[in-house]
């Protein structure tokens, strides 16, 4: 099957296996708007190739994916459209991955922030490389963690130990990923992939039928969890996006990246 995507997301084929690869590793896999929209479209493609049984994602380079593009994110001060473009496009991610019929295996093969943590944590298995971490840093820079961490971790963690990470934005390393729920469990940087591709195709040997049900049963759950915390957390992170505080810190990290 062919893909019709942009070279920001690439989709490698192996027999059953699809490996999805987020591809901008000069810049750490952060997501600009080509990539942002290749992200809401790829799940349906893949749905709709009937050869693949198991999908693998993880980023080329050293990191997953560094969260939002900072250029493509400032634009959103002085353009609404392109920044409520965003949100919509946001939520067809998550509801696009929360539909997905295949099993998804994430290989954090290293930052996972923002955007990043929450497709990684919205897969069936998370493998994370020992050099990986995830971070929300959201409030940090003045919006609500809306199309993610506030929504999905209360779901899969002590809500007394995510809250910290959430309100702080501070990196939770590999190890304590898994401790929290995050994360399924560890490996060592070198064997992340070959033990992403031999889970896969344990999952491909599976009768498919009742694989595919089982996740359409377990994500019924998740589904209905977030149905109220996606929509509250979406129009709060739109409102914290006109907010002055959000100009500011955003247009601080773009000095300081800038290196002035």
């Amino acid at each position: 099957m062919t893909y019709d995507l942009p070279p920001e997301l690439i989709v490698e084929s192996d027999g059953p296996v699809r490996t999805v690869v987020i591809n901008r590793p000069d810049d750490l896999n952060a997501v600009n708007k080509d990539l942002h929209w290749a992200l809401a479209n790829v799940w349906r493609q893949l749905a709709a190739d009937r050869d693949a049984a198991v999908v693998v994602l993880t980023g080329a380079g050293r990191a997953f994916s560094a969260g939002g593009d900072l250029d493509w994110i400032t634009s959103f001060l002085d353009d609404p459209v392109a920044r409520d473009e965003s949100v919509r496009e946001g939520a067809e991610i998550i509801e696009e991955m929360l539909r997905f019929p295949l099993p998804v295996i994430a290989a954090v093969n290293g930052p996972a922030v923002g955007l990043g943590c929450s497709m990684a944590v919205l897969c069936d298995v998370v493998l994370m490389s020992e050099k990986a971490y995830f971070a929300d840093p959201h409030v940090a820079v003045g919006l609500v963690a809306g199309d993610g961490g506030a929504a999905f971790w209360p779901l899969l963690t002590p809500i007394l130990r995510s809250r910290e990470y959430l309100y702080t934005g501070d990196r939770i390393p590999a190890a304590v990923a898994v401790e929290l729920g995050l994360a399924t469990r560890t490996t060592t940087p070198d064997d992340l992939l070959s033990t992403a591709h031999v889970l896969a195709g344990r999952f491909a040997a599976q009768p498919p039928e009742a694989l595919r049900s089982t996740k359409r049963i377990v994500n019924m759950y998740l589904s209905q969890a977030l149905s109220g915390p996606l929509q509250a957390g979406f129009a709060a992170e739109v409102a914290t996006m006109q907010s002055a505080v959000h100009r500011e810190r955003l247009l601080a990290l773009g000095r300081k990246a800038a290196g002035r």
